[in-house]
């Protein structure tokens, strides 16, 4: 333990740390808004890793002087490579409430090398129970008047994250990579970071996703309506930081994936921009000449830069006695206080409107880009309007049972997805013996079965991952999206199977049905209700040329289950190479046992 003592005293008297950098993405901008500075040791000492190297400070109480020199060296960094983008630069929560922790020291390395405060975020990494929450709010508080912004890193791998969150309020808040990591497959990690988005909706607060590594996982977050993401996926930390994210990473999101396929260049207007250094005397003139104006954006060099509003705008000229003559030779973008939004074109409408939603943003207005360049201005008026009237569109052909969409919108999206080339498989849900049932305990009881069907299809397949449709009676339909598709019919068909119960009377569940009259009036017996389910796998579906063809794979698939015993599924398997088709049935019992027709 000595000899790691001392060779952790000598890395800190030589100062032989490394920051490295790794990009934290905008989704929305498709772009680079800021690194995280992270630190290495020496190369070949048992120390170059940052895990053995805090860990070590911490046992050897060296915590506080070895962040004061990752500090130092990491905004010498920054400041020697010109980066433009935000620093995030870690701190322990531990380290402010340390006696000896000295106030002003970051102010006076940034101005020591010429570092604009504002370009800085305070990233609180908690590794350590953190109780004195004044005492932290008070630090935080502190960094905040220097003109800091403040972020917590790991929410829901520390001790109090949600305490901290709502004590001290931080502009950014990073989601541990535990509940990134695999999210797309995951219905439990997918809710808690859709609780985590709507709580930051509510606090104005930027949610960062760490730890993406895969193209799915990127969907499953940017579709959640998050706006920053940060992981291997678009780049691992190095000493040169990556200056610009390869757009093809970003080409996944810009498909129909979701089933709102109406994008935001469907409702760009473009708006002659004008630059951020034209004087406030032009900007009032444009405004005189033109009552009709009152959006202006400002580019400089095909990139927005702001958003200057008619209204607000005069209002801060003309809010002192003087306006004109104090700000008239001066440039417009003295009264931009802060990035405008913005929404690449391929962006679906349903997501520029949650994203709107988690900015709890007051504008009007947002920028539109082609690949990160200028294309228009878009409006929440204009975002209002197309989802209204998609929802009409929607409403005239929704079941009014269960208000989901009927055949005509699940035809739509089908060949729109064959369209597109975007790969899907299909399912046909059908119950099994819904009549005897509807007859014996009417038909009120038979909505309710079907209302506990539609319940556990939404249930089981979010809108990320699918479309449920009720196309009339007790028939639904469900488009899957991902490779899951199986997993969570099992799923659907296990959770029917426990709610069916509830249902029925006691004395006919252990009779394990019901005796009554069928359709030319022979009295029968007929099993309790279960489901039977006929899929087209992705395969299949990429070789139709419309929904009919699907819709005429599916009802074949579907007979053939309900050939089956209880709850059951039945797959249609086309192999092209073959040219012949492979029908593979499952029951669904607790011990599955698959049949396969050739």
């Amino acid at each position: 333990m000595s000899n790691l003592h001392n060779e952790l005293t000598t890395i800190l008297d030589g100062r032989q740390l490394t920051p490295y950098f790794q990009p934290i993405v905008s989704l929305s901008k498709r772009k680079i808004m800021g690194y995280e500075a992270l630190i290495r040791g020496p190369f070949g000492s048992p120390l170059h890793s940052p895990f053995n190297l805090f860990g070590m400070a911490e046992r050897f109480g060296l915590s506080t002087k070895l962040e004061y020199i990752c500090r130092e060296l990491t905004i010498k960094r920054y400041a020697d490579l010109n980066i433009k983008e935000k620093l995030f630069i870690n701190v322990s929560p531990s380290v402010l409430l340390q006696p000896d922790f000295k106030k002003g020291e970051t102010l006076k390395l940034l101005d020591q090398f010429g570092v604009d405060p504002r370009s800085v975020i305070i990233e609180l990494t908690e590794h350590q129970p953190t109780d004195d929450y004044p005492l932290m709010l008070e630090a935080v508080t502190h960094y905040r008047k220097m003109g800091f912004e403040i972020a917590i890193d790991d929410l829901g791998a520390g001790y109090s994250g949600l305490r901290l969150w709502s004590e001290l309020q931080p502009e950014y808040v990073k989601i541990d990579m535990h509940f990134i990591q695999g999210i797309h497959n995951d219905p439990v990690k997918l809710n808690f970071v859709r609780s985590i988005q709507n709580i930051a909706s509510s606090l104005n607060c930027n949610i960062i996703a760490e730890g993406i590594e895969t193209e799915d996982e990127f969907k499953a977050v940017e579709q959640l309506g998050i706006t920053h993401a940060q992981g291997y996926y678009f780049a691992r930390p190095t000493a040169i930081p990556l200056e610009k994210v390869d757009k093809s990473l970003f080409i996944v999101s810009s498909q129909p994936t979701q089933f709102n396929v109406t994008k935001a260049a469907h409702i760009a207007k473009f708006i002659v921009p004008v630059s951020s250094e034209t004087p406030i005397s032009e900007i009032m003139s444009l405004f005189h000449s033109n009552r009709d104006l009152t959006i202006l954006p400002l580019v400089d060099d095909n990139e927005a830069y702001g958003i200057i509003f008619r209204g607000h705008f005069l209002s801060k000229l003309f809010s002192s006695r003087y306006g004109m003559e104090l700000y008239g030779k001066k440039p417009i973008k003295l009264f931009i206080e802060k990035m405008p939004l913005s929404f690449d074109q391929n962006t679906p409408i349903e997501l520029v409107s949650k994203q709107l939603t988690s900015a709890m943003c007051n504008d009007q207005a947002f920028i539109i880009t082609n690949d990160g360049e200028y294309m228009g201005v878009g409006t929440i008026l204009n975002v209002l309007e197309e989802i209204t009237s998609q929802q009409i569109h929607n409403a005239k052909h929704a079941n009014p049972l269960t208000l989901l969409p009927g055949s005509v919108p699940i035809n739509e999206q089908v060949n729109q997805l064959l369209a597109a080339k975007i790969p899907f498989s299909f399912g046909y849900f059908d119950l099994d013996h819904f009549k005897p049932f509807n007859d014996v305990y009417s038909y009120s009881a038979g909505d309710d079965i079907i209302k506990a069907v539609a319940d556990t299809l939404t249930h089981y397949i979010p809108a990320e991952s699918g479309l449920v449709g009720h196309i009339g009676g007790d028939d639904f339909i469900v488009i899957f999206l991902g490779n899951d598709w199986l997993k969570r019919c099992e799923n659907i068909l296990n959770a029917f199977e426990k709610s069916v119960p509830n249902y029925y009377k006691d004395e006919d569940m252990k009779a394990g049905g019901i005796h009554t009259e069928n359709r030319v009036g022979e009295k029968c017996f007929f099993p309790v209700i279960s489901l039977s389910v006929g899929l087209v796998d992705s395969d299949s579906t990429s070789q139709c040329e419309s929904h009919v063809d699907i819709a005429d794979l599916a009802s074949e698939a579907k007979k053939q289950a309900k050939k089956i015993e209880g709850n059951s599924f039945f797959i249609h398997h086309q192999i092209a190479t073959k040219n012949r088709e492979n029908l593979q049935s499952c029951a669904h019992t607790s011990v599955a046992k698959r049949h396969t027709v050739n």
